[in-house]
């Protein structure tokens, strides 16, 4: 067993990655993608019980989304000067605490509002991950982060295998209260790893300064954040042009956080280094535009498999299945291989031809049609998230890689909520087959463009595309 001298825990140099601390990362990282494939089957017997249309359940996945992306990089912020442990420890708690709210529910609002508790509850399991591989490496003296990083994809690929088929059981067995109640053992799990396993110092290279925590953290440059992402989803979840004042807000917001950050002492995004820094903007600009694909299929195609086609919440979540097992294959067959241009390449092409055989569907295409779109999602799936994780990974300011990996999360969950908000401006109050096609039109477009911003990104290659050394320069 590995020797730790850090932290009191007899923590050493050594040659290798302790695995003592993936039991932890593993499971805190899955939290929301087990919370985001289950409620994938459960908004139409949700919207069914609480007699709620498609337009209003939708909230049940931005609210989610909202929270998380707004709290993922200030809770990373958090991670690079506190260390992963505490954070991880407060976070999953609020996931067992959101899970019983959530099943006692008595209405879509109190819903609505576990699912924010559950958004904020999820947001450190993903950067203290990425925060314990930096620590990692300074320890070890070694930067080979492939196969953890593969280890932390496949972990989620493998629970959103599990998500829609275990939602459809739990529904089954229970009702859709039960997919709620999962949360209180997962996050009791969580809870007793962090405290066994995490170090209690493993920051990214970044120390508390008594008396200037609140400078550290830049509260007005979060508050701004926040207010930018809040009334940019208000916005997108009722698109009309009465409510244009929105965009006003989000540009007002916008540009005051950004003078609020290019003058801050201790920015809570740092622009300057940020703006300098074109892979990884171009990286973040990628992931927003994949997730709106992503997101669309997972949430707008499986409600019409079950409203549209007629298939039951557990045979929804079994139509599913096919796609999340080609990720994970796709994931361990490239994981350790070097480069990621050509992981992003391919995954664009597989969207395109996934929204194209979309198309085609009809409520009288044969089952095997339905399995047929999934398989192939199952390419990008894999590809995407592991080649944009990747990237980030080697991309970022090594003393901000927390909260470098919160912001790839918030670029993804702004694409989840602008997916949300295009299904539920396609479906109105009724999943139908024309719906169905309207949003495959517009998940088609993005695919087209996430496509031809990874063709003609220069800047791919370079630390993405070698094992850098834990302290090299990244590209800027």
């Amino acid at each position: 067993m590995t020797d730790r001298t850090t932290a009191g825990r007899g923590r050493t140099a050594t040659a290798g990655f302790d695995r003592r601390l993936l039991p932890p990362m593993l499971l805190g990282s899955v939290l929301n993608p087990v919370n985001s494939t289950i409620i994938a089957v459960t908004l139409i017997p949700i919207g069914n019980a609480l007699g709620a249309p498609p337009s209003q359940t939708a909230w049940l996945v931005s609210a989610l989304y909202l929270a998380t992306a707004l709290g993922q990089p200030v809770v990373g912020r958090l991670i690079d000067i506190f260390g992963p442990r505490r954070l991880f420890l407060v976070s999953t708690t609020l996931v067992g605490v959101a899970g019983a709210i959530g099943t006692a529910a008595p209405n879509l609002g109190v819903l609505i509002a576990s699912r924010v508790l559950l958004g904020f509850g999820t947001c450190a399991g993903y950067p203290a991950a990425m925060a314990l591989l930096r620590s990692e490496a300074r320890r070890t003296g070694r930067d080979s982060p492939g196969g953890v990083l593969t280890a932390l994809a496949v972990a989620n690929q493998t629970i959103a295998v599990i998500g829609p088929l275990l939602g459809g059981l739990l529904i089954g067995l229970g009702g859709w209260r039960t997919t709620f109640a999962l949360n209180v053992p997962l996050a009791g799990a969580a809870v007793l790893l962090g405290l066994l396993r995490l170090p209690k110092e493993a920051g990214t290279g970044e120390s508390p300064q008594r008396g200037r925590i609140a400078a550290q953290l830049d509260l007005p440059g979060m508050a701004l954040f926040a207010a930018t992402l809040v009334s940019l989803l208000l916005f997108l979840m009722n698109l009309h042009l009465r409510d244009w004042y929105l965009l006003a807000v989000t540009a007002a917001a916008s540009a005051a956080f950004a003078v609020r950050e290019l003058r801050a002492p201790t920015p809570f995004i740092d622009l300057r280094v940020l703006g300098g820094n074109t892979p990884l903007l171009a990286t973040y600009g990628r992931a927003l535009v994949a997730y709106v694909v992503s997101y669309a299929f997972l949430y707008g195609f499986t409600q019409w498999t079950e409203e549209g086609f007629g298939l039951s919440p557990f045979h929804a979540g079994l139509v599913q299945i096919p796609m999340f097992l080609v990720a994970i294959g796709v994931s361990v067959l490239t994981g350790r291989r070097k480069g990621v241009r050509g992981k992003l390449i391919v995954g664009g092409l597989g969207q395109i031809a996934a929204c194209a055989v979309m198309l085609t569907l009809t409520g009288a295409s044969p089952v095997w049609t339905l399995v047929l779109v999934a398989l192939i999602f199952g390419v990008p799936q894999g590809l995407n998230s592991l080649g944009l994780q990747n990237s980030v990974y080697f991309q970022a300011d090594p003393e901000r890689t927390a909260s470098s990996a919160g912001l790839l999360r918030t670029f993804a969950y702004v694409g989840s909520m602008v997916a949300s908000a295009t299904a539920a401006a396609s479906f109105g109050r009724r999943v139908d087959t024309g719906g169905m096609h309207h949003l495959a039109w517009i998940m088609l477009g993005a695919a087209v463009l996430y496509l031809l911003m990874t063709v003609f990104d220069r800047t791919l290659g370079g630390a993405t595309d070698k094992d850098a050394p834990a302290d090299a320069p990244r590209a800027r």
